[in-house]
């Protein structure tokens, strides 16, 4: 009977070990997952190359350089089009959108610098949190797509909420959600994250759609490549030139 006993203990003491995690320890695990903090921070540049889809008929090449610190150049063409975005890590950022009224190179607005430096981080805002003034909280656990995840509040210092969802299986991120702000309203977009593949030792998601409530249109991010350390030329992060003279030095390779 006390060996029974025992048995029964050990067997509720798991569910207790689970649910007891923290969320530090619960980040922990989630950049161990993805290859380790030491090989993140070794990584100097990154290069994604993929397609980009909103729906049929509106698809296309996307890439996206990042480099340290904060240096970002992406574009993708849509129909014919190209959008570029690009900051060159020192506050300065510029957009080619050729689906607006203005069609020539125009300077970053203050709500895409408010957000720049989180979307040009490729370590990404959990890497050093609380250094970079962000702050965590576990909110227990929740099914994503069949699957059980944590979910973890992340408030960063700028005051923006952002959820990431971990898989409790492997803890690698699965699903972000953002709180956005468009024509005086809040909504929020839901990031899916799936496909992960190593590269050199990194894992990578080579899926990534973004969707909203509020919207039937969705983003579908497919990724063929990634390049880790790939030699990318300064004029990459400087102004792009105007539409119809060329978008700078094309990308060299590794």
């Amino acid at each position: 009977m006390r060996f029974l006993a025992a048995i029964v203990g050990i067997i509720f003491l798991f569910p207790v070990a689970t649910l007891s995690q923290t969320a530090e320890e619960i980040v922990a695990k989630s950049l161990a997952a993805r290859g380790g903090v030491e090989k993140l921070k070794a990584v100097r540049a990154l290069r994604f190359t993929g397609n980009v889809s909103f729906g049929p008929g509106a698809e296309g090449p996307f890439v996206l350089e990042l480099e340290r610190p904060l240096k970002m150049h992406m574009e993708f063409t849509i129909q014919g089009q190209t959008l570029v975005r690009v900051y060159n890590g020192k506050g300065q950022g510029w957009v080619i959108y050729p689906f607006g009224e203005n069609k020539d190179v125009q300077e970053m607005e203050a709500e895409d610098l408010r957000n720049i430096s989180d979307e040009s981080d490729f370590d990404g805002p959990l890497v050093d949190y609380a250094a970079k003034g962000n702050r965590i909280e576990l909110q227990g656990k929740e099914d994503v797509d069949g699957n059980s995840a944590y979910r973890l509040k992340l408030t960063r210092q700028n005051g923006d909420v952002r959820s990431y969802l971990i898989d409790t299986a492997t803890f690698l991120p699965v699903k972000w959600e953002d709180a956005r702000t468009a024509d005086g309203k809040e909504y929020v977009v839901e990031n899916h994250l799936g496909d992960y593949r190593d590269v050199n030792g990194l894992k990578f998601p080579f899926e990534m759609q973004a969707k909203s409530a509020e919207s039937e249109r969705s983003q579908r991010i497919s990724l063929t490549k990634v390049e880790i350390n790939p030699r990318l030329d300064e004029s990459r992060f400087s102004k792009p030139p105007s539409p119809g003279q060329g978008q700078g030095a094309p990308p060299k390779q590794p």
